[in-house]
C-alpha cells in the first residue's frame, strides 16, 4: 500500500499539514456545471467583500504561506503560493480560471479555505508520495511555463517539494505543478492535498472537496491527514 510522508520536514516545520483525498472511478467533465459555476461566483464575490482594500499579508492564509516561503528561503513574492494566486487574481476582478470540472472544484474549495490544494493523476504516479526537501537529480517540467520558457526547471538544492518516488510533483511546495502527472479528461484516479502551514482546518476543506468530486465527476473518496503527530499515513 503507498504512503504519503512528510517526515523530512516536520520538524522545521512543525505546524504543516496535509489532508489527501483519494479520488477512484472518475468521470471528469470538461466543464464546470452550472451548480458549479453558481458556487465559484458566490465564492468570487465574498472573497471581494471580505478582503478589497487589504493587503495580502494581512490575509491570514496567505501570511502563513509567505512565512513558510521564508523558512526555505524564499522571500520574493514573485513565487506565490497558489492559494495566494488565487485571491490576488479574484481581488484584481478576474474569475478562477476554468480548466475543468475537478480542477475548477478544488480551486473553488482553495478560495473559500484560503488552504493551497493541488491535484495529480494518480495513475501518472509512481510508489509513495512525500513533501520532503528537493535532491541531487530531482527532475521537473513546469506545466505552466510561458511558450518562451524552458519546461525543463528543476528545483533548488534545500526547496521543499512535493513528490513522488520518480520526480518532482510540485516546487516550491505549491507554487507551480509538473505536466508529467496533469490532471486530463482521461483521468479517472486522482491524488488531492489540501495544505495548511499553521492556518485553516485541511480536514473540513478535504470533505468539502469530497463531495464536490462525488458530485461532479462521481466515483469514490476517502481522505487521509498527516501532521507531527502522524508524519506517515498509508493511502
Amino acid at each position: 500500500m503507498p504512503s504519503l510522508s512528510i517526515v523530512d520536514i516536520i520538524e522545521r516545520f512543525p505546524d504543516f499539514r496535509v489532508a489527501l483525498v483519494v479520488a477512484e472511478d472518475l468521470r471528469i467533465p470538461a466543464s464546470r456545471s452550472a451548480a458549479l459555476a453558481g458556487e465559484i461566483a458566490a465564492a468570487e464575490e465574498a472573497c471581494r467583500q471580505t478582503w478589497s482594500g487589504a493587503e495580502l499579508s494581512a490575509i491570514p492564509g496567505v501570511a502563513a504561506w509567505r512565512a513558510a516561503y521564508k523558512g526555505f528561503g524564499i522571500k520574493r513574492t514573485s513565487y506565490r503560493s497558489s492559494v495566494e494566486r488565487l485571491i490576488k487574481r479574484v481581488l484584481a476582478g478576474g474569475a478562477l480560471p476554468g480548466v475543468n470540472a475537478l480542477v475548477d472544484l478544488y480551486n473553488l474549495v482553495s478560495l473559500t479555505s484560503a488552504l493551497c490544494l493541488g491535484c495529480d493523476d494518480l495513475d501518472l504516479t509512481q510508489g509513495d508520495l512525500a513533501f520532503r526537501f528537493s535532491r541531487e537529480g530531482d527532475t521537473f517540467i513546469d506545466m505552466g511555463a510561458e511558450a518562451d520558457e524552458d519546461p525543463n526547471d528543476p528545483p533548488k538544492l534545500g526547496e521543499v517539494v512535493y513528490a513522488d518516488a520518480r520526480h518532482v510533483l510540485c516546487r516550491r511546495w505549491n507554487w507551480r505543478q509538473d505536466a508529467r502527472s496533469a490532471v486530463s479528461a482521461k483521468t479517472r484516479r486522482v491524488a488531492l492535498t489540501a495544505q495548511s502551514n499553521g492556518f485553516g482546518d485541511v480536514e473540513r476543506a478535504a470533505a468539502h472537496v469530497g463531495r464536490l468530486i462525488e458530485r461532479e465527476c462521481g466515483g469514490s473518496c476517502r481522505i487521509v491527514t498527516a501532521g507531527p503527530a502522524q508524519p506517515v499515513v498509508a493511502f
